[in-house]
């Protein structure tokens, strides 16, 4: 079966930074809802358009092609005073960015009485080098469709 709109997809996915640095070797398969479902990345998803199981490709994604421009003003400090117990460095908490969304913010460090939190991606700012391998096609459920995203093995829990 060939990837089109509403086909569930299952990749092996191997991800380096542009000097060859591995991030992720790619050992567990990741299914995703072909079609625009903003699932993986749009260039990402183009180059598998069409293809079938045991298609393999190479792609280089620029910064805007990967997670985007680091944003310096996703970068807070907060009052240690204020912050909730029990995270800590490396943890996540929710608040609001400079526009006044919900974000997540990544704790980066706690120097005496202020944390530092960071709403960037890990890997924003970082272009990257994409190894991909189809596994698997099938047709999505009305479910998976209606739900926006692939469900069972190597997909989304509920």
């Amino acid at each position: 079966m060939k990837i089109t709109r509403n086909t569930a997809v299952t990749i092996s996915l191997k991800v380096s930074d542009e000097k060859g640095l591995l991030i992720d070797e790619g050992k567990k398969p990741f299914s995703y809802l072909h079609g625009g479902y903003d699932s993986i990345f749009p260039k990402l998803e183009e180059a598998l358009e069409g293809q079938e199981p045991g298609f393999a490709t190479s792609l280089a994604l620029s910064v805007e092609d990967a997670f985007g421009a680091y944003d310096e003003a996703l970068v807070q400090t907060m009052p240690k005073s204020e912050f909730p117990a029990g995270v800590k460095v490396g943890g996540q908490i929710q608040r609001l960015d400079h526009a006044g969304e919900a974000r997540y913010f990544f704790v980066t460090k706690i120097k005496g009485p202020v944390v530092m939190l960071d709403g960037n991606h890990p890997l924003a700012g970082k272009a990257l080098r994409c190894a991909v391998k189809v596994l698997d096609v099938r047709e999505a459920s009305a479910e998976e469709i209606a739900h926006e995203h692939v469900h069972g093995e190597h997909g989304h829990q509920h």
